[in-house]
Order: C-alpha cells, then structure tokens, then sequence
C-alpha cells in the first residue's frame, strides 16, 4: 500500500512538471515579445577604415599600432582598467628591447609587501608582473564609477562578439542621442521619443542596452601624444588601442594563422601521396569481369 501511494505521488509530481513546462513552453513560443525601440538602432560594429592589418587568413601585427595603443591603454585605460593576464615581460613582442621593459615596468606601482614589517606595501614593477588593478577591490571600484565595476581588458576583444571591431565602434561610437541616426536614416529621438538615460549613463549604441556607464574616455582628438608623430583623432586612438586589447587577448593569433598555412600544405601533400600510394598498391588488381 505504502509503495502504491508512493508511485501515485510520483507519478503527480512528474505530471505537474511536464504540464508546468508545456504551458511555459507554449507562452514562450505564442507571446509577442516586444521590443524597446532603441532595438532597431542598435549599429553592428565597424571596422576602423582599411580595418586591421592583423584581420584575415594573411593578416600580420602592425607594431607600431600595437605600440601606440599601448600607449593608449597606459594614458586613458589604466585609469579604471586591469590588465591582470598580461605581464610587463609581454612587452617584448611588441619590439621593446629588455631594457626597456625593466625600464617600463618600472613606471607601474604594484602591490607587495613590506620587507622589514610585512604589511601591504607598494613598489615599482618588474617585468614578471602582471599590470596592476588601479582599485584595491572591487567595491571601491564600482563606489568610483557608478556603481558599474570596470572590467579586466585582458580578454575583452575575445569576449565580446566581434571583438576588435566592437572595441573600436564602442570607443568611438558615443553620440547625441537627439542628433544620433541610424543606416536608415530614422532620428533616435524621434523613434525613441521617451528614452530617459539613467543618471550618470552616456549613450552608446553598441553597448548592449545603449545607457552606457563609461564616459567617452576618447574626447578630443590628441588627446594622447604620439611619439611616432602619428595624428591622434579619436577614431586612431580607437583603432590602436582595440588592436592592442586584441594582442593582449591572443599574442599568438599571428603565430597560430602561419602555422595553419603549413597544416594545409602538409595535409595537401599527405593527401596526393595516399592517393598516389593507393594507385600504386592497386595497380596490379583488375577488376572481375561479370559474365
């Protein structure tokens, strides 16, 4: 008795869970879903004009951009965000000598810890360290920025779809959302006419929800001065510093792409040689006539 009552309690709890999931299901897939308008608005990233020297199958690092948007990073970024899976040794791929490394590293202060009492200190870098956070923690870095926490750079450009180029439309995209138009020509406020931003949110419309916590940390063209001499518009400084944040994200992206051309090569190679093989083992069977 006690077994029966059991398999009969079973068996309603499994028909409540199959008629609660129909029914969601069923809502789901019925129920119009509506958008907000800034929906249509939203831009598919662009690419800097004449896009990337690294992008495609032949594409190769551009080291004096990747140079200049280390520069960037180190004026503008670093004032909110980490670089904590790049190490200052790293620096090396992008033409810097030993030397200069040491030197660069040493221009960061990092966390460490007092030899004499073993309390937390600061000290200058060295090139086994990674690029220092510039909060302690992460409450007081969403206290200094709205209350949104800064992400970590390191691997933006890989977890962002189409990373490069959203890192670069991101950057350079801020806009008036009065003035600001889409590919159709339509005016957002005219569309959108009760978008409201949130307090201390700045429009952006590649940003997933278009109220944006960062403000334009590119403003004005020279704003970082460029040792090479190379104008620094915004749009410059967008494009130098996604290809840096795509470096950091892969620094073997380059090596990888070289390498797979030789994959094909020997694949191709390996391939005509079966075959050449194969006619040679079967060379001496005929097939058998049917009669």
């Amino acid at each position: 008795m006690i077994r029966l009552v059991g398999i009969l309690i079973g068996l309603g709890f499994t028909l409540v869970v199959l008629v609660s999931f129909g029914a969601g299901a069923y809502t789901a897939a019925t129920e119009p879903t509506e958008k907000p308008a800034y929906y249509s608005f939203k831009q598919h990233p662009e690419a800097p004009e004449g896009g990337f020297q690294f992008a495609g199958a032949m594409g190769t690092w551009d080291i004096a951009q990747l140079q200049r948007g280390y520069q960037v990073y180190k004026e503008v970024c670093a004032a909110c965000h980490s670089l904590n899976y790049v190490a200052f040794r790293n620096l090396e791929q992008l033409g810097y000598s030993e030397a200069q490394v040491k030197a660069e590293a040493a221009t960061w202060t990092v966390p460490g810890i007092n030899p004499d009492t073993g309390e937390a200190a600061t000290r200058p870098g060295l090139p086994t360290d990674s690029f220092p956070s510039p909060y302690p923690n992460a409450i007081a870095a969403a206290a200094a920025n709205n209350n949104a926490i800064p992400p970590d750079l390191s691997l933006i450009t890989k977890a962002r779809e189409d990373g490069s180029n959203y890192v670069y439309s991101l950057l350079s995209g801020y806009d008036d959302p009065q003035t600001f138009t889409n590919e159709a020509g339509e005016v957002f406020a005219e569309t959108a006419p009760d978008y409201v931003p949130g307090v201390g949110l700045h429009f952006n419309p590649y940003f997933s929800n278009i109220n944006l916590a960062m403000a334009p940390p590119l403003v004005v063209d020279n704003q970082v001065t460029y040792s090479d001499g190379t104008s620094a518009t915004v749009e410059q400084m967008s494009a130098d510093v996604a290809a840096f944040l795509t470096w950091t994200a892969e620094p073997s992206m380059i090596a990888r792409k070289q390498t797979g051309w030789w994959v094909l090569a020997f694949t191709l190679f390996a391939t005509i040689l079966a075959w050449f093989a194969k006619k040679q083992v079967w060379s001496g069977v005929k097939p058998k006539r049917k009669d």
